[in-house]
């Protein structure tokens, strides 16, 4: 919010509304509250996710497992959501404006009681026990990724239930 002490808010769009079906409810709450908290707008790109397209984006190396919250779960739902930061109507992929998405969800996730894990921050567990920033919790993850000699494998854009 700005000085004048109005709220900026966002929508989803239509688009983005469809693509959360098949998303678990829990999930689904998560993101229609953190659209309205958000100083950074977004829009959802992917919540289910088929076997195919799995495959594919492990091949390419986008995703790290065939165990991926986007495919459908036990319970028949999809666990997790993809989203992308728009800047007007352009589309950023900024590391720092999905910081800020994540605080968002973060607050979202305390407000409906659902266990939200970040694709930027795997270490970190549920993000509503994060003691600080999103930011921290990815430099956290990151540290301790280079501490094992391992690279992190930062998906900024991804937010799951735990």
């Amino acid at each position: 919010s700005n000085e004048e002490g109005y709220e900026m808010s966002f929508r989803l769009s239509q688009r983005s509304m469809d693509r959360l079906e098949g998303v678990h409810p829990a999930m689904t709450a998560v993101v229609e509250r953190a659209i309205q908290l958000t100083d950074i707008d977004f829009g959802v790109t992917q919540g289910v996710r088929t076997l195919d397209e799995q495959r594919a984006n492990v091949a390419a190396g986008r995703s790290q497992t065939m165990r991926s919250k986007h495919l459908l779960q036990d319970d028949g739902f999809s666990h997790a959501v993809d989203v992308v930061a728009y800047v007007g109507s352009d589309v950023s992929w900024e590391l720092n404006l999905y910081d800020n998405i994540c605080d968002a969800f973060k607050q979202a996730a305390e407000e409906t009681e659902a266990s939200v894990k970040w694709g930027a921050a795997w270490s970190e567990g549920d993000i509503r026990t994060y003691p600080g920033t999103a930011e921290d919790a990815m430099m956290a993850y990151v540290d301790l990724r280079r501490s094992q000699g391992r690279r992190p494998f930062i998906d900024a854009p991804h937010f799951e239930l735990m």
